[in-house]
């Protein structure tokens, strides 16, 4: 069967939700194509002791401000991240409790990490924002691994476990995956070190009542007949007068697609003609960062009253962060996420070894008390079948070859997903500015 519409979206994540919605609001017709069963893409719920739980992206920033409006508009509250008293933090094999703005590390690797913050502080000021790949030295930082720059300036092991652990926390990629220029433009795009790993006035301040997934649930209520599940895209022909999309649900036809998935992904889709090289290359090389998100819940917040917070990092133990996700009237929740090459191996292992890995590094990190769960779930992104992963990342060569591929449109295509942000890319802020950017993209094109 066909459909036709003025624009085909591909992806019902917030991306192409919010594309869609945009369009939809100027009158133009608009069909949101989605390979999964759901919609949401990045963002998904579960229960937990009979809880829900984001088991995706879930915080809201400071600045986030697309996103707080977005909430606004559609009745959803925010509230704070719990953030009183110490967190336990581990970079070197022994587990400390520690203030978040000053870790319990030694003296001479606090002077190094402040010597660190300046350093990226001063390198990312020099990335513009539209186009990273013309930086002063984007050949010579795209030519190595964050690794290999950790492993030339900094000398202290806590210092370098620290900067391998911003990498991994925060796109689930290990300092040796990506290059140097592409970790500088992630770090400039999410407002730098200390709001990337802020609470108060950071990246992760607030979350929202009853979850981050409702607001796609209620964007994709909004276009209501628009949205169609279960119809991964197979092929996307374009000539002179419109393009062809043609899914497991039937042919769709319209004017313009806009593709609303991460680059790695949508190798899967076949294009006619095809893709540019440039284009294709980008492609084949953004691999997704590999997480598993686990919710472990407890019949009451124990940690609160040992005097933390909830919150741990460890850079060489199972779980990279965990944060307090407790909340009034019901379980009390502690989050925790395997990141990197762990969680590959987590990913291998299996659910049920993974619970019992994680309750005992948790009783590790919080004591006795940890290991006596009433619920345990987890997600482990690897496997998702349309997203395969977290964050698309840049190795070494990748940015400055193929990066200005990102965001071009290719004829009657157009790209959206957080990796196309310039701002807040890997974050839900970032997936609702590209929609927003590829929303308005199309609208100039259908009236030129």
């Amino acid at each position: 069967m066909e459909h036709a519409a003025e624009v085909i979206v591909v992806g019902a994540g917030m991306a192409g939700l919010k594309a869609a919605r945009d369009l939809a609001d100027l009158g133009c017709g608009v069909i949101v194509l989605e390979a999964d069963g759901r919609i949401g893409g990045r963002l998904k719920r579960t229960q937990v002791a009979g809880a829900v739980a984001d088991v995706g992206g879930q915080w809201v920033g400071a600045a986030h401000h697309a996103l707080l409006a977005e909430a606004a508009r559609l009745g959803v509250a925010t509230y704070p991240q719990f953030d009183e008293g110490k967190v336990m933090l581990q970079l070197t094999g022994k587990m400390v409790r520690s203030r978040a703005d000053v870790p319990a590390i030694p003296p001479l690797a606090l002077i190094e990490l402040a010597w660190l913050q300046r350093l990226w502080r001063r390198d990312m000021k020099t990335v513009p924002a539209e186009a990273p790949w013309t930086a002063p030295k984007a050949a010579e930082w795209d030519a190595m691994t964050l690794e290999t720059w950790i492993m030339r300036r900094l000398r202290t092991a806590s210092a370098r476990a620290f900067a391998r652990l911003v990498a991994r926390g925060t796109w689930a990629v290990e300092a040796g995956q990506v290059s140097y220029l592409w970790f500088l433009d992630a770090l400039r795009g999410n407002g730098g070190l200390e709001h990337l790993m802020g609470i108060k006035g950071g990246m992760l301040q607030d979350k929202f009542v009853g979850g981050m997934h409702q607001i796609a649930a209620r964007l994709a209520e909004e276009l209501g007949g628009a949205v169609v599940l279960n119809a991964p895209v197979r092929r996307i022909a374009q000539d002179a007068d419109g393009v062809t999309v043609i899914s497991d649900k039937g042919e769709f036809t319209g004017r313009f697609a806009i593709i609303a998935a991460p680059p790695g992904p949508t190798q899967r889709i076949q294009f006619e003609p095809h893709l540019p090289a440039a284009r294709d290359g980008l492609q084949q090389r953004m691999p997704m960062g590999a997480i598993i998100k686990i919710a472990v819940a407890y019949a009451e917040p124990f940690w609160r009253a040992d005097g933390l917070s909830g919150q741990g990092a460890t850079a060489d133990d199972l779980l990279g962060i965990v944060m307090d996700d407790a909340r009034d009237g019901g379980p009390a929740v502690l989050l925790a996420f395997i990141e990197g090459a762990r969680a590959l191996e987590m990913s291998a292992a299996g659910k049920a070894a993974r619970r019992e890995a994680v309750i005992a590094a948790l009783a590790r990190m919080f004591g006795p008390r940890a290991g006596e769960p009433i619920g345990y779930e987890d997600n482990d992104w690897t496997l998702e079948s349309w997203t395969h992963g977290y964050v698309g990342s840049m190795g070494p060569g990748v940015m400055t070859r193929f990066g200005p591929a990102l965001r071009e449109p290719v004829g009657r295509i157009h790209w959206a997903g957080t990796e196309t942000s310039t701002e807040w890319a890997g974050c839900i802020e970032g997936a609702l500015l590209s929609g927003i950017r590829a929303a308005g993209e199309v609208s100039r094109h259908r009236n030129s």
